[in-house]
């Protein structure tokens, strides 16, 4: 009798012990479903971003690709969202680029002292990829690394301070451009391309905003960002000014006579034409996510 008891009352918790985790397996599916949905309903379509940060400059005067003399850039985009994980950018930069030869380690390089300020204007688009599915506003779906790649087209025109006042370097032809004792020497075209390689990251701060932060380096087709090149000194393509003084195209083609005597002779190269000028940015901004919601389909 008190056998059959405690057999019935082990049969009756069993019993109940398997519809409690049956009810509680089928929370736990109803509430996955239910965020899965929810999910779904939301599509993040797009982003508008802002940044601001810094840009360097690599090429003759920084061969050795060094970090010590950043500058301001910014910039802002639109990024399309085709999938999850694609989006397709538009974006619009501006990027100011300085460098010197005093602030190189190499003595010959110090010795030419030639300088320079760009100002660059670019458009571009591009590719992104995030590694993560990013869903802002959703927990474990806030947060991505990005890479991108895309191609740009952008404006440039070096100048230069002598005695305090700014010259256009490209329109004084400083290696030759344009005279005619150089008719092989054309003036270099102010307009550029660029192939911009991105890597990033954004983290979703709310389901409308994003902070975002991303190094892009640019290879470019142009050797005059810093309007120098492999060409040689050209010292006889510019006259002296009426009153027999030196021409500021003169003075600004070899500005080694600041640092001891001219090395800017006829003949001796003045640059590298081996490899194309280069430009990096890093910026840290903020964007703001286009979202809509899709009814789900039954």
């Amino acid at each position: 009798m008190i056998f059959g008891a405690i057999l019935q009352y082990t049969l009756y918790l069993v019993d109940f012990m398997d519809k409690k985790w049956l009810i509680l397996i089928l929370m736990a599916i109803t509430t996955f479903t239910a965020k899965a949905q929810l999910m779904e309903s939301f599509v993040h379509k797009a982003e508008i971003g802002i940044g601001i940060g810094g840009g360097h400059y690599f090429g003759d005067l920084n061969a050795s690709a060094r970090l010590n003399r950043p500058k301001m850039a910014v910039g802002m985009f639109f990024r399309k969202q085709i999938s999850n994980y694609i989006g397709l950018r538009i974006s619009g930069d501006f990027t100011m680029l300085g460098y010197s030869d005093r602030y190189s380690e190499n003595p010959i390089q110090r010795r030419r002292n030639l300088s320079f300020n760009n100002n660059i204007w670019e458009l571009g688009i591009s590719g992104d990829f995030n590694f993560f599915r990013f869903q802002p506003g959703f927990e474990g779906y806030e947060f991505t690394p990005y890479i991108g790649i895309g191609v740009g087209i952008f404006s440039y025109d070096p100048f230069a301070f002598l005695n305090g006042e700014k010259y256009l370097l490209r329109t004084l032809g400083t290696e030759g451009q344009g005279s005619a004792l150089y008719p092989d020497r054309p003036v270099y075209n102010p307009i550029g391309i660029s192939i911009p390689f991105t890597l990033g990251f954004k983290y979703a701060l709310n389901t409308r905003t994003n902070f975002f932060a991303e190094i892009s380096y640019r290879f470019t087709n142009t050797d005059y960002l810093d309007d120098v090149s492999g060409a040689s000194f050209a010292p006889d393509a510019f006259q002296p000014l009426p009153n027999g003084s030196p021409s500021p195209g003169f003075l600004l083609q070899d500005r080694s006579y600041e640092t001891g005597s001219s090395i800017g002779i006829k003949g001796r190269q003045r640059g590298n034409s081996l490899k194309k000028d280069a430009f990096a940015t890093l910026k840290i901004g903020l964007s703001f996510n286009l979202q809509t919601y899709r009814c789900p389909s039954y």
